[in-house]
């Protein structure tokens, strides 16, 4: 019987290794292909673009916003704003703006209706009023660089590609914004060899992060705009999918020099935020989501918890669950020093494997069970 545990063990810390050191080399490659393929800001004159930003209750943001959008070194762009029936001061905020600056323009968004989400619907509308050749979509909580439009067109042109997004810089302060905002580096550290995106025509290694999009706007008229993804509260991974779908290439990038963004205040809303897109993003399948939970927790989470134990009770397996540990610190670690944030917080990885695990769970309980996620002063299911 013993050698029987033997063997399960070794063939399971095999595993965890293999896959430990596939990760590494993962995170780093992508590392690697992302700042290859993205440039600095050169462009100032070229087609017109139009940024567009939805708004629902941003009143402490969209100010600074909208400030850092004004100063921009590119000259040929508009900015709309879409206040989409904010609660809040917003609206006002924004009137007082566009009274002062003409290149800002305001609209009120239509009443939601019920086969859509919020902000599809509000980029929908939003992409519809838009005037430019080049379509920018950004969040009311970034704050750009005088470069971030010019490094939009300048990237569009250099790499050839139809639709550009990626990670922009994440300000983390509360402790709770850290062991849950970096889960979602999880995406080309863990899961999406983004060169597959180059190689092949299947939308499936295509992804986005909607703080920060760039789209021709021929194409995404082509593409139906966001009809495709009305239902959708990854609506910004499953637009790149549909638009490397219609056989358009799409690029992700590093764009932490250009925008920065605090997503959350603390971590309820982390959660709130995060937890909604989960069950999402993996196409509300439940068997899907059960599988991933299992093999998270086996391999992603369990090397952590197990390595203690051993090292209390001097375990057979402590070295081959050290050189798991350590590599998956190392990977963390890189991941964090990429994005510009201290990799200190790299050792808080079981936590955010932990907080991921719990995230999934509630994503699916609130979605199956109808009761869903408060948003913005919305029920999001």
């Amino acid at each position: 019987m013993q050698n029987i545990w033997l063997y399960f063990g070794d063939l399971y810390f095999l595993i965890s290794i293999i896959l430990a050191l596939y990760f590494l080399i993962l995170a780093r490659v992508n590392i690697a292909e992302m700042k290859r393929d993205t440039r600095p800001a050169e462009e100032t004159e070229g087609p017109f673009v139009s940024v567009l930003i939805p708004v629902r209750n941003e009143e402490k943001n969209i100010e600074r916003c909208l400030n850092s959008l004004l100063d921009q070194t590119y000259r040929n762009y508009e900015i709309l704003v879409l206040d989409d029936n904010s609660t809040d001061n917003s609206y006002a905020i924004i009137k007082k703006i566009t009274e002062e600056n003409p290149r800002v323009r305001l609209f009120r968004g239509d009443a939601l209706p019920d086969d859509w989400y919020g902000k599809p619907h509000a980029l929908q509308q939003l992409s519809e009023k838009a005037k430019g050749e080049i379509i920018v979509f950004t969040d009311a909580d970034t704050l750009h660089s005088r470069t971030s439009v010019s490094w939009a067109v300048t990237n569009l042109n250099s790499t050839g590609a139809d639709f550009i997004s990626g990670y922009v810089g994440q300000d983390l302060q509360t402790f709770g914004e850290k062991v849950t905002v970096p889960i979602m580096f999880l995406l080309t550290g863990f899961i999406i060899p983004l060169r597959c995106n180059t190689y092949f025509k299947s939308g499936f290694f295509s992804t986005a992060v909607g703080q920060f999009i760039a789209v021709k706007k021929d194409v995404l008229d082509s593409c139906g705009r966001f009809e495709a993804v009305k239902k959708r509260t990854s609506e910004d991974v499953y637009l790149a999918r549909h638009v490397k779908n219609k056989g358009y290439k799409t690029k992700f990038l590093d764009i932490s020099s250009q925008v920065q963004c605090r997503m959350y205040s603390d971590y309820q809303s982390a959660v709130e935020g995060i937890g909604k897109n989960i069950f999402d993003f993996l196409g509300k399948n439940t068997v899907l989501l059960a599988l991933i939970i299992v093999a998270a927790l086996l391999f992603l989470f369990m090397p952590f918890p197990l390595l203690i134990f051993s090292l209390l009770t001097a375990g057979p397996f402590t070295a081959q669950l050290l050189m798991v540990n350590i590599l998956y610190t190392m990977t963390w670690g890189m991941l964090f020093m990429d994005r510009r944030l201290n990799p200190m917080y790299s050792f808080l990885w079981p936590l955010m494997i932990l907080n991921l695990l719990f995230m999934a769970c509630l994503s699916w309980f609130k979605t199956v069970s109808g009761q869903g996620f408060a948003w913005k002063g919305r029920v999001v299911t």
